[in-house]
């Protein structure tokens, strides 16, 4: 019985000693081993519209969005292993530029953000797709606090799409903070030597 009741002991408090490190590991949904396929983004090249929605403060449990529009053009390279999309804000009066990259031997995409405010390559999000929906998973810094980041892309058909962007702060839950819905557009008429007309 001794024996029974201090192997139940050792368990309890090996299982207790487990438990942070479970909850440590990131908000749910939470990991960086996600994998996709090379061709996850090809539905994605040419042009688009797109509406922009945005909390105007982060982390601070806001729910005041503004909204804006967007166009955005996209192309592939590499016979898809990489794509380059650049973002125009119109009514912002400044640009956002994504890079993404496909690594063959993880099977996995990692997905960079460069801003015109900044020039800055931001710390990437890694994942990919099942099907229609797509999940990408990273670590960045927002006003000086560590971040979890998640990024969510949906096909909703040929020619919608919707991403959004989603922060944790505390490692158990999600703020999203940036929204996108996209439609489909004719590159002639949004797009000029692959980038959003101005």
């Amino acid at each position: 019985m001794r024996r029974t009741s201090g192997w139940l002991l050792a368990a309890g408090l090996a299982a207790l000693a487990a438990a942070p490190l479970a909850t440590a590991s990131g908000p749910p949904g939470y990991t960086l081993a996600r994998t996709g396929g090379m061709h996850d983004f090809d539905y994605f090249a040419g042009g688009w519209t797109t509406q922009q929605r945005r909390l105007k403060a982060r982390g601070v449990g806001s729910n005041d969005w503004e909204e804006f529009p967007a166009t955005l053009c996209m192309s592939l390279y590499l016979g898809g292993m990489a794509t380059v999309d650049e973002l125009w804000f119109p009514t912002k009066g400044w640009a956002g530029l994504t890079l993404r990259t496909f690594d063959t031997a993880k099977q996995q995409w990692s997905i960079y953000w460069v801003s015109s405010n900044s020039g800055r390559l931001e710390t990437p999000v890694v994942g990919g797709f099942d099907g229609e929906h797509g999940e990408f998973y990273g670590e960045d810094v927002d006003g000086g606090k560590p971040v979890k980041v998640r990024y969510t892309w949906n096909k909703v058909d040929d020619d919608h799409a919707r991403w959004d962007q989603a922060f944790s702060y505390d490692d158990r839950h999600w703020e999203t903070n940036w929204t996108a819905d996209f439609t489909r557009a004719d590159p002639a008429e949004v797009c000029e030597a692959g980038r959003p007309k101005r």
